[in-house]
């Protein structure tokens, strides 16, 4: 009996490995290839604009949840600061010297030194990968990003923009579908913690902040839906 329960287990495990391989197939997109120099910087500009990015330059303060609300966030933009809260943990995270970061649980005053240092690393992961998708369009022009136009099948140009240091996860690539008017609509990525490329994400639940810059309410990654919860820009 067990002999053949191990039997139909190894069947099992070779058949979803062979459905995954033929998955990876059919749905796995290489990265374009892209034209950077003027051009992309002028759809990357676009792109900008239409999102009102002088409005975000001087929006102070950020608040916003992820993670149906298990994550939440105050950022003070113009002091480098963030209030990341999760559980019953929350950091005040100094983003320019981590080290000089409060973590706090159950509003105690954490001391010991290794708590500390894994609350505030786990903070900066938080941070780095929730507020993308929050200001994404905003960081298309940071340090170590290659902006490269890609013209579409379809006619239209895209912009495919590759981070190449920063953040958690230096390498990943977005390739940026955009309205007529600049505005974005969707990105593809390629990133390191998804297996397949060029899964695509959309970017048209905008709203207008109090600050005048525009923000994603949600996105929706195949059936599901990242709800960014009560979105807040203000000065």
């Amino acid at each position: 009996m067990i002999k053949k329960l191990l039997k139909i287990g190894l069947v099992l495990s070779i058949i979803l490995l062979v459905g995954a391989f033929v998955i990876y197939l059919i749905y796995n997109e290489p990265v374009p290839v892209g034209q950077p120099g003027p051009q992309a910087d002028a759809l990357a500009h676009k792109m900008v604009n239409a999102v009102n990015g002088k409005a975000y330059s001087h929006t102070r303060y950020i608040e916003w949840s992820f993670r149906d609300g298990k994550h939440r966030y105050k950022w003070d933009k113009e002091l480098g600061k963030v209030s990341v809260t999760w559980d019953d943990t929350t950091v005040n995270l100094n983003l320019n010297n981590p080290q000089k970061s409060q973590v706090t649980k159950v509003g105690e005053v954490i001391s010991d030194t290794k708590k500390r240092k894994s609350a505030i690393e786990k903070s900066i992961s938080m941070f780095n990968n929730d507020s993308f998708w929050l200001v994404a369009p905003f960081k298309v022009f940071d340090k170590g990003v290659v902006r490269s136009m890609v013209n579409m099948d379809d006619g239209t140009e895209a912009l495919l923009v590759s981070y190449t240091s920063g953040g958690s996860t230096p390498g990943d690539s977005y390739l940026w579908e955009l309205q007529p008017n600049g505005f974005p609509k969707s990105f593809k990525m390629w990133v390191s913690i998804i297996p397949l490329g060029g899964i695509k994400a959309t970017w048209d639940d905008w709203q207008l902040t109090e600050s005048g810059a525009f923000l994603p309410k949600a996105h929706q990654l195949g059936p599901m839906t990242i709800d960014m919860g009560d979105v807040k820009g203000y000065n």
